[in-house]
């Protein structure tokens, strides 16, 4: 049994994983600070269904902003963790473009901060340096499919360059990837980013495409389709990305031997970035044709030009995540839409039955 810290615990994939680690006979201990980007009752409901798992006695939950340096150095002094899973952080393309410091903020100060607590858990071990690189505690972090930016080469492989983001929330996953390589350089922390390929299914994010869809058809409103849903994305089951993050927690990367790279160091840092997507992109209207066939409703839509900070596609090479892990994400679209329609439903009658009853 190990202890991993889950950030983000009360978001959308973060209670997923927290749920999955306790399942497995993990000690859990879920940060959040409960912020009010999207409404906090959907988060607040996603931490009590945690909290009233059969499990939930190894479940700890922090109620702390990774930016307060404070709280966070004490959290890291008062516990020692085998993992972390660091999935909190301000997402949202469009958000960044009319809230940029938020992101600097928690993204970038935040993220410092996770690393920063990883960097002084190795030095109370006794394994501070690059000389223990690969060894402590595996740091699983978050990244995007996002820092792709305008890559025309399809699929993206992780050894493309992604130096031409397009929106400042990749350009901060992007940051946080270089900030993991040279944490780990310098200090052998063991660390994988992960890029996320449009994450969709119940508990998601009201301001993700399928919530938003979802919730205009059936109250009979308009839908707004960006590029006239000529737009290919790499629609990702929740499931799939749930157990490619808790797969890729049990292989902690090792710094190898350099073989040859133009690189002026013996060894290359014990670092990796990995894609985990559904390596079959759909388009937006393929998209909301399945919404509409699983609803029975035909959208209302307003067909619009993209978006700033949005590209025309992703699609995901998973072949390095299949390598490593022996998996590789695969539930169909149409099965995905289905499920969350009907977390959707269930949800939403419960929570109007509750109003009526209070």
């Amino acid at each position: 049994m190990k202890t991993i810290l889950v950030t983000g615990a009360a978001g959308f994939i973060g209670s997923f994983v927290s749920e999955k680690l306790l399942s497995q006979g993990h000690s859990v201990v879920g940060l959040d600070n409960l912020n009010d980007y999207y409404d906090p009752t959907l988060k607040a409901a996603r931490l009590a269904r945690v909290q009233a798992l059969p499990t939930a006695d190894r479940f700890t939950f922090v109620k702390a902003s990774l930016e307060d340096q404070g709280p966070m150095r004490d959290l890291f002094e008062s516990q020692h963790f085998d993992g972390v899973v660091h999935l909190a952080a301000q997402a949202g393309v469009r958000h960044s473009l009319s809230h940029p410091h938020v992101y600097i903020e928690r993204n970038i100060t935040g993220f410092l901060n996770i690393l920063e607590g990883v960097r002084g858990q190795r030095a109370s071990l006794g394994i501070a340096g690059p000389e223990h690189a690969g060894s402590g505690p595996h740091l699983v972090y978050a990244s995007s499919s996002s820092v792709y930016g305008g890559n025309k080469a399809l699929p993206f492989v992780e050894t493309q360059a992604v130096d031409r983001p397009v929106s400042l929330y990749a350009a901060t996953k992007k940051a946080n990837e270089l900030m993991g390589h040279t944490y780990s350089h310098l200090f052998g922390i063991p660390m994988t980013g992960l890029r996320f390929f449009t994450v969709y299914g119940p508990w998601g994010r009201p301001d993700m495409a399928a919530f938003k869809f979802v919730k205009a058809i059936l109250a009979g409103e308009t839908i707004e389709v960006y590029n006239r849903g000529e737009m290919w994305r790499d629609f990702t089951y929740i499931d799939d990305i749930v157990e490619g993050i808790v797969r890729v927690l049990d292989h902690p990367p090792k710094a190898q031997p350099n073989s040859g790279e133009d690189f002026a160091f013996d060894h290359l840092a014990a670092h990796r970035v990995l894609n985990i997507g559904n390596h079959q992109p759909e388009s937006l209207s393929e998209f909301i044709a399945e919404i509409e066939n699983a609803l029975g409703i035909k959208a209302k839509k307003n067909l619009m030009p993209m978006q700033a900070g949005d590209v025309p596609a992703t699609y995901a090479s998973t072949d390095a995540l299949r390598e490593l892990t022996g998996f590789s994400p695969s539930t169909p679209m149409r099965v995905g839409i289905r499920k969350f329609i009907d977390w959707y439903r269930g949800y939403f009658d419960t929570q109007t039955q509750e109003q009526t009853q209070g």
